[in-house]
């Protein structure tokens, strides 16, 4: 017995079976396909309901840089990807000599200087 969908129904239907696709050919269902469930960082293997937790990282970080080959991804757990990005920001910051770079103050604090001097006397 075939159900009758009224228009709006159909229209519906097609419109989430078209969005499945897209996402579908996404990059990330594109890079789940070419690699195996595994944090290219820390190595853990995913699996089931923790595939969530596996992301794609972009390498040159161009999100629309998504080549057929998947050269520009690797697959990261949250957790590394997170702190890859961390990382970036980082080095962002602090990088080489630059534009002012000379006003930024070092610290010259060491907490260890007496340490030394406190080991002998006791």
């Amino acid at each position: 017995m075939a159900a009758d969908y009224s228009e709006s129904d159909r229209k519906f239907m097609a419109n989430l079976k078209r969005e499945r696709d897209d996402r579908m050919n996404g990059y990330r269902e594109r890079a789940m396909k070419l690699f195996p469930p595994v944090c290219g960082r820390c190595g853990r293997e995913f699996e089931g309901k923790r595939l969530r937790e596996l992301t794609v990282h972009h390498k040159d970080h161009n999100h629309d840089n998504n080549p057929p080959d998947g050269s520009n991804w690797e697959l990261l757990c949250v957790y590394c990807h997170e702190n890859e990005h961390s990382r970036n920001l980082a080095a962002d910051w602090s990088e080489g000599p630059s534009a002012g770079a000379d006003k930024i103050s070092m610290s010259t604090y060491n907490p260890f200087a007496g340490l030394g001097n406190i080991l002998k006397n006791k």
